[in-house]
């Protein structure tokens, strides 16, 4: 599954479904897909997001990489939030709705 997320100030960004909900999640959200934040909920929800993204960040350990995949980079959490984030900032900036759906 992949998910879509969409607002009116920014170009779509498509991601993994796993990871698009372990960041909606992150971002103090249910997790559900399909679903929106209201334009006053973006900036509380940026700043979660941004908060876990350094976090992660800060850890000095990479995650072990996944049998079969030896050759493939590791890619952490805060550089796969970081397009997400740029979205949510346009957002709060222009104070618009942010939504996501499931890509099929």
């Amino acid at each position: 599954m992949l998910v879509t997320f969409t607002c009116a100030a920014y170009a779509d960004i498509t991601m993994f479904g796993d990871v698009a909900v372990r960041l909606l999640k992150l971002m103090g959200h249910s997790g559900t897909v399909p679903g929106a934040l209201l334009a006053e909920a973006v900036q509380p929800a940026l700043q979660r997001l941004e908060a876990a993204a350094a976090a992660d960040a800060q850890l000095s350990e990479p995650a072990a990489p996944v049998e079969g995949e030896e050759d493939e980079p590791v890619v952490s959490l805060s550089h796969r939030a970081l397009p997400l984030i740029k979205l949510l900032q346009a957002a709060a900036k222009a104070k618009c709705d942010v939504m996501w759906d499931r890509n099929n």
